[in-house]
């Protein structure tokens, strides 16, 4: 492999046997090396293949800045979510996942702690990606002594979510207008306008996200039913009956069975938004 640029003392951009670009990071391996000499493939190294060919400007502050052992961590995260799940994540998830992480483990040295909002969702919803995000804080915490709270796994779970998912332009399309349906339908049904900025709000859309992308997957959700969900549409029917709606568009639509779960999930957003937006008009 030759070296084409140097990242850092850890990192270098190489072209390969074949000419292709790509990323090989490893301790020291970049020492008083320059572009044109070649850096010897090694077990220890992590060699990661550019998605497009071309490393962007982004990628390469970042390789720059972010420490050997945090990116041999996200690689180490990465194998074990591959074996979890199943599936072959890009060399580039490793990478972005090891931005996160250095940025999580900055904002800790700082006392600085992010509410996750959406851990109960992701908890529920995608309890495999979730499991890979429990794992990581024992990662973390074996490697740097770091005691992270649950909300950083399900930060992490979204990450392997969105890799799993593939998050193509095509799916993006299709989320973006089966949610627009959805909030249009909520919208009309109690004749509401959101406030954008609102929390609530912004919770809602991102479980929208969420269940819009298991709908365009066909993946079905299910949980046994104790009950709680007749108690649920019972307590709050207004709620109950913009569920039916919804219900009624995606099963036309896209031929997805609504689990009675899901219903219940989807009536405590909307009830919850909706009681928040009336109180602030008053």
């Amino acid at each position: 492999m030759v070296i084409e640029k140097v990242l850092n003392n850890n990192a270098v951009l190489a072209l390969d046997e074949s000419g292709e670009q790509i990323i090989v990071c490893g301790r020291g391996i970049a020492y008083k090396k320059r572009p044109g000499e070649s850096v010897l493939q090694s077990a220890e190294n992590q060699v990661y293949t550019l998605k497009n060919g071309k490393l962007d400007v982004r990628l390469q502050q970042l390789l720059s800045e972010i420490p050997l052992e945090v990116l041999q961590l996200a690689e180490e995260i990465v194998t074990y979510g591959n074996d979890l799940l199943g599936k072959r994540l890009s060399g580039s998830m490793a990478i972005s996942l090891a931005d996160h992480l250095h940025t999580t483990l900055q904002r800790h040295g700082e006392g600085i702690h992010l509410t996750n909002v959406m851990l109960w969702d992701i908890r529920r919803f995608y309890p495999q990606e979730f499991s890979v995000g429990l794992k990581a804080l024992a990662l973390i915490k074996r490697t740097f002594g770091v005691e992270l709270p649950e909300d950083e796994a399900g930060f992490i779970a979204i990450h392997f979510v969105n890799a799993r998912m593939g998050n193509n332009l095509k799916e993006t399309i299709e989320v973006t207008k089966l949610m627009q349906d959805l909030t249009n339908i909520v919208k009309y049904h109690f004749n509401l306008e959101f406030d954008k900025e609102d929390v609530y709000y912004n919770r809602f859309i991102t479980h929208l996200k969420f269940f819009s992308q298991r709908v365009l997957q066909g993946e079905l959700y299910h949980e046994e039913d104790d009950g709680l969900s007749q108690l649920i549409q019972h307590k709050y029917p207004g709620a109950a009956g913009c569920i039916k709606r919804i219900e009624g568009l995606i099963e036309s639509k896209y031929a997805y069975p609504l689990s009675e779960q899901e219903k219940s999930y989807l009536i405590i957003h909307v009830q919850r938004l909706v009681y928040k937006t009336k109180t602030a008009v008053r």
